[in-house]
């Protein structure tokens, strides 16, 4: 593991902290709580203390044109994805445009903030959540799920932590065939499935996703659709 890692009690938020914190090095801080957890816009993120991962790498890509900035995402799922499945959890899939679902249920969030200098991507801070040994979620998200939950066994989570660290260092730093894989690891990537845009819900069936993340469906009358992030909403089981 090349990036240095630091170890907070508590913080609001390790995306936060490490904006105010961070110099130009590679560093990596995790936390036992966050009062102040977030997901996506104004979704927030549920964690018992000293029970999951939460955490954020600082990230200073090389030469990252800011169009293909989704890089860094799928590269990081595809990160999270690789550790999940060589622990032995089956079943793995990747949400577009970077949950982690084992199955219908969401075992990982991720939140990536990209920071610019000029036309190329200057750094990133990549903040992830991993439900790792909480047992009982009592917030009022659809589908949580933690690796305890699925296999019966505690983890012990700063070793897990290195592990997906060096995962995302493997990725973030070889790119090649990056969108083919991340496209063969989509959750519900056959089939017509139910979706919700701005003029309703619709079934539809995942055609790709394109190199700057956005994503293609084919509705039931033949018609291709492309969205970007936000502007659909695939619908899960509650």
């Amino acid at each position: 593991m090349e990036a240095e890692l630091w170890k907070l009690d508590e913080t609001s938020s390790t995306n936060l902290w490490l904006r105010e914190h961070a110099g130009e090095k590679d560093m990596v801080v995790w936390t036992d709580f966050q009062t102040a957890g977030r997901g996506c816009g104004t979704n927030t993120w549920e964690s018992e203390r000293g029970l999951n991962l939460l955490f954020s790498m600082l990230y200073h890509p090389a030469a990252l044109p800011a169009p293909e900035q989704f890089r860094i995402s799928m590269a990081v799922a595809l990160a999270l994805r690789d550790e999940l499945t060589r622990l032995g959890l089956t079943d793995i899939t990747i949400k577009w445009p970077n949950d982690i679902y084992w199955r219908d249920s969401k075992i990982a969030g991720i939140l990536i903030e990209n920071r610019l200098h000029g036309a190329l991507i200057q750094s990133s801070i990549i903040g992830i959540g991993l439900n790792v040994n909480q047992e009982v979620f009592l917030s009022d998200a659809p589908n949580p799920v933690s690796m305890k939950q699925i296999t019966g066994r505690s983890y012990e989570r700063e070793s897990l932590l290195r592990s997906i660290v060096e995962a995302m260092e493997r990725r973030l730093n070889n790119s090649d065939g990056l969108l083919e894989e991340y496209q063969q690891a989509l959750y519900r990537r056959t089939g017509l499935h139910p979706y919700s845009d701005n003029d309703g819900d619709f079934e539809a069936e995942l055609v790709c996703v394109k190199p700057d993340g956005h994503l293609v469906l084919r509705d039931t009358e033949g018609r291709e659709r492309s969205y970007a992030f936000k502007e659909v909403a695939m619908k899960v089981k509650r």
